[in-house]
C-alpha cells in the first residue's frame, strides 16, 4: 500500500532523505522512528504530496504520487502534528466542509459525522467554534475528519501532541482495530517509543535521512546485546549512527 523506491529529497546541499526504500503492505501498522531532523516529516510530506521528491518515486495503493495525485489522495488520510483547522467553523461545519472536498454523498453523511464525533468524544462540542477548542480537541477533530472518506492508508505525524492519557489510549486502540478489522494501513511517526513498541507490526528507524533498520519489534530489540526496551535500543542505534 505504501512503496518508495530510492526516495530522495535535497534542500540545497542538505540531503534530508537519502534513497529511502519502504514497502508497507495492506493492514500493517508501521511506526517510523528517528531523532529530530532525521527525515521523518520530510518523508511524510513527500508521501502526502505536499512536497516533490528530488529523486526516486513513491506510490500509494499502486498509484504513483507524482503522476496520479488525485487517485492517491482518495486513498489517503493525513493527520499532521499541528492540524490546520478553520477557526470560525464549528466542529460539525468543518466535518461537512471536509466531506465536500472529498465529494462524499450526502446520503448517510450526517450519521457518519455523528458516529465519528462520538468515537472521538466530540459530540458535546460539535456546535462550538473551533477557535474555542483545546489543542487536544483539535487533534481529535483532525482524526475524525480524516476517516470521513474511509481511507485505505492513514499517515500520522506525531499524533499524541495535546492528548491526555485516556485519549491517547482510545485513539491508539481505534487505529489498531482499524488495521486488524478493516485492513487499514497506518504509517505513524512518533517519539513515544513505548506506544510504538506496543502497537507496531514493524518499525523503521531513520537517521540523517537514511533508513538504518527495519523489522518487527523483536527483530529491532535483537540488535542490542541486552535490550530492556525499545527506547534503549533506539538510543543505542541512533547514537552509533550519529558518531
Amino acid at each position: 500500500m505504501i512503496k518508495t523506491n530510492d526516495l530522495t529529497k535535497k534542500f540545497g546541499s542538505n540531503i534530508a532523505v537519502n534513497k529511502l526504500n519502504l514497502d508497507i503492505p495492506e493492514g500493517e501498522f508501521f511506526c517510523f522512528l528517528g531523532p529530530n531532523g532525521a527525515g521523518k516529516t520530510t518523508t511524510i510530506k513527500m508521501l502526502t504530496g505536499l512536497i516533490r521528491p528530488t529523486n526516486g518515486t513513491a506510490s500509494i495503493g499502486g498509484f504513483d504520487i507524482g503522476k496520479h495525485p488525485v487517485e492517491t489522495k482518495k486513498l489517503l488520510g493525513y493527520i499532521p502534528d499541528h492540524p490546520f483547522l478553520y477557526q470560525k467553523l464549528t466542529g460539525r461545519e468543518f466535518m461537512h466542509f471536509v466531506a465536500g472536498i472529498y465529494q462524499i454523498s450526502q446520503n448517510g453523511l450526517k450519521n457518519t459525522i455523528e458516529e465519528l464525533l462520538e468515537i472521538f468524544e466530540l459530540t458535546h462540542v460539535g456546535d462550538q467554534l473551533i477557535e474555542n477548542f483545546s489543542h487536544g480537541m483539535r487533534q481529535k477533530l483532525s482524526f475524525a475528519s480524516c476517516f470521513l472518506h474511509q481511507p485505505r492508508v492513514v499517515i500520522v505525524d506525531e499524533p499524541w501532541v495535546g492528548l491526555d492519557p485516556k485519549n491517547i489510549r482510545s485513539v491508539k486502540d481505534f487505529l489498531k482495530r482499524k488495521t486488524i478489522e478493516d485492513g487499514l494501513t497506518v504509517l505513524m511517526s512518533t517519539h513515544t517509543l513505548s506506544i510504538a513498541e506496543e502497537i507496531a507490526d514493524r518499525i523503521g528507524i531513520i537517521n540523517h535521512g537514511k533508513l538504518l533498520h527495519i523489522g518487527t519489534v523483536p527483530e529491532i530489540l535483537s540488535l542490542a546485546e541486552s535490550p530492556e526496551s525499545l527506547e534503549e535500543v533506539f538510543l543505542e542505534l541512533t547514537q552509533g549512527a550519529a558518531e
